[in-house]
């Protein structure tokens, strides 16, 4: 089993938001970097980022502090948060991250998802409130249940399916296991536990 230490990215500081709700933002360092740092000093070999205003806004917002983490770290990156095409993809593979996480837009355009897959190293993103699909900066609850969508990435060439129990996201409450085996069943993708980790 490997272990992603994540960096939610907001106005530039590194926080951690309860249940995804952004004024519930708790600052944990105004140099992002300097928290990728210590996980890669603690032996990391990934950190998890998400631009957090950038999954709201549909694009990148935290470009600045993205930049210096890949400047003084020398782990591997996977960044999500508001990355709807391929330009932007693009930048960051040119940046120096590894793999992008793909997640609205794994919902609303499940084929540009396959075809980026087939381009760069992707993962999709699933964030789930009560089973069902969450996109725009999990402001939206859609109507797609969370194990269809993962089922659409069976044999996509998506190198894993990131999911998170957004009830659970920051709360320190333990991470959803049936919901995290089910994505797996469903998909039959490597997936990652998300929200709740303690």
């Amino acid at each position: 089993m490997d272990i992603l230490p994540a960096i939610d990215l907001k106005d530039g500081k590194a926080v951690r938001l309860t249940k995804v709700l952004m004024e519930s933002a708790k600052i944990y360092s105004n140099e992002p970097w300097e928290v990728a740092k210590v996980f890669e000093e603690m032996g990391a070999s990934c950190v998890h980022l998400v631009d957090l205003n950038g999954a709201f806004a549909g694009e990148p917002k935290n470009l600045e502090q993205i930049e210096k983490i890949r400047k003084h770290c020398k782990l591997k990156l996977e960044l999500g948060g508001g990355i709807r095409d391929e330009e932007t993809i693009r930048r960051y593979v040119d940046l120096g991250i590894d793999r992008v996480i793909l997640g609205s837009i794994a919902l609303k355009n499940p084929a540009f998802v396959k075809e980026m897959s087939q381009k760069f190293r992707v993962v999709v993103g699933i964030d789930a409130i009560d089973g069902y699909v969450a996109v725009e900066g999990w402001a939206e609850k859609s109507t797609m249940k969370a194990t269809d969508l993962a089922r659409a990435f069976a044999d996509a060439g998506v190198e894993a399916i990131i999911c998170t129990d957004v009830g659970r996201d920051g709360m320190l409450s333990g991470v959803n296991i049936d919901f995290t085996l089910s994505i797996a069943e469903a998909s039959g993708v490597a997936t990652i536990a998300s929200g709740g980790l303690k």
